[in-house]
């Protein structure tokens, strides 16, 4: 067999309800390494509230963030695959302004290594570990460099009208928005066409492995385009039913019944 690229999704996917890694998952994945596989984590998370992650599963290889905003390689500043989009502080600056007119709640901007919040406390939840530490931005904040991405903090049932007003004022060609539920729903805005097919690309090509040796796991809207590019591209039976479209294949079991263990244990006859 040859060696493969597996890239999997962390929330949904990898881990479990409780936002952990289950023995079994770290165990299979180590494993797979260990026998010349590479295996890469490609989130929607920022670095910060990941890599705690990469460090417990021992990876060695790079690592996907921001849905395919920032490729790097952990613990190495000069990766020749290296590639960081941001969208420009202007433009943020912009949006913060219009607080009132759009209607969200409040935000986060995020950068490689800077978190600013347009709130004191931010709410914890699996993305906000308990006292995350922010720099609170106003209007007035001088921003260090163009930021990685922008979330607006909204209820789900209006997200989609003002996902469609950015995408109006500001143009397709400026920004990419894409919409996230859960416990802390939000439109996260990123630089445009970025999606987790463009670090999953980009990682292969580092280790020039085929599509067709490349599988990967998902089970939300943000892993379509991934899915869709891979050559063996698994929806976790959690999955939402878009990913159906794009799927080879789907596991037997959820993320929280390691279903992406148990379908990887099958998949090379571990």
């Amino acid at each position: 067999m040859n060696k493969k690229l597996i890239a999997i999704d962390l929330d949904g996917t990898t881990l479990n309800n409780q936002s952990l890694l289950s023995q079994k998952t770290v165990q299979t994945l180590q494993l797979l390494q260990e026998d010349g596989h590479h295996i890469l984590i490609a989130t929607g998370r920022p670095y910060r509230n990941s890599k705690h992650l990469y460090s417990e599963l021992g990876l060695k290889s790079p690592m996907v963030n921001f849905n395919g905003a920032l490729c790097h390689m952990p613990g190495s500043k000069n990766w020749s695959s290296y590639y960081h989009k941001t969208i420009d502080s202007n433009l943020v600056m912009d949006i913060l302004a219009k607080q009132d007119d759009l209607g969200y709640n409040w935000l986060t901007i995020e950068g490689q290594e800077t978190l600013y919040s347009s709130t004191v406390k931010i709410p914890p939840s699996e993305f906000f570990p308990e006292n995350t530490l922010s720099t609170l931005v106003t209007s007035q904040t001088k921003l260090d460099g163009n930021p990685t991405s922008l979330n607006l903090y909204i209820d789900e049932a209006r997200q989609e009208a003002i996902r469609q007003r950015l995408l109006d004022e500001y143009g397709s060609e400026t920004l990419s928005v894409r919409t996230w539920g859960g416990s802390l729903p939000c439109l996260e805005i990123v630089a445009p066409g970025i999606q987790k097919a463009i670090g999953v690309d980009r990682v292969a090509s580092y280790y020039n492995i085929n599509r067709q040796d490349i599988l990967a796991f998902g089970d939300e809207d943000n892993d379509f385009e991934m899915l869709d590019y891979a050559g063996h591209g698994v929806m976790m039976k959690n999955g939402i039913d878009r990913l159906r479209s794009v799927a080879n294949d789907v596991t037997a079991f959820t993320n929280d019944e390691d279903g992406l263990a148990l379908y990887l244990e099958n998949y090379f006859s571990l």
